[in-house]
């Protein structure tokens, strides 16, 4: 068995493309997944599959969503291992790691997309890209950041999914 991470982007934001935690738990044990563990409200999905391929588990919760739920959203499947690599692959100065965000790229950006991110300066906002995480440190809070998801997803023309230091570790610590 496989453990898997799944985190989907954009559910229960502002009222719009909701999923009860409790049906989403359901759907995927409908798939045949096992030891199904969701995490807050914003789609934190800790699972066991017998599939090894993360594409093929990724092509069908998105397929799966779109058939129960009518709407697409990206979908991040990884496993623990990777999870943990983003997490120990930090890269930022470690006084800041308990208020820092971890964006999640889906594709790894180009070397020139990741030059211009990672020479750009933002007041109060301190930032490293990798090839499959962008760390942020807002020191005003994420919720007065100009560095989001949206603004990381423009500059480095990649899907990315963002989660703060208390969500990683908690689903490296459900996923063990």
């Amino acid at each position: 068995m496989n453990t898997y991470i799944c985190l989907l982007r954009g559910i229960n934001v502002g009222g719009h493309r909701k999923i009860k935690m409790a049906d989403l738990k359901a759907l995927f044990t409908s798939l045949g997944y096992t030891e199904v563990v969701t995490y807050i409200q914003s789609g934190n999905i800790v699972f066991k599959s017998h599939e090894k391929d993360i594409d093929e588990v990724t092509t069908v919760l998105k397929k799966t969503i779109v058939d129960t739920y009518g709407f697409e959203l990206p979908v991040f499947v990884l496993t623990r291992k990777m999870l943990t690599q983003v997490y120990e692959n930090y890269a930022l100065s470690l006084e800041y790691i308990e208020s820092s965000y971890f964006t999640l790229l889906h594709t790894i950006p180009s070397t020139e997309h990741k030059a211009l991110v990672n020479n750009l300066e933002l007041p109060n906002e301190h930032f490293v890209a990798t090839q499959n995480c962008v760390y942020l440190y807002p020191e005003k809070g994420y919720g007065k950041a100009k560095a989001t998801n949206t603004f990381f997803e423009k500059k480095l023309s990649v899907v990315a999914t963002t989660r703060n230091y208390k969500t990683i570790v908690k689903l490296l610590e459900l996923s063990s």
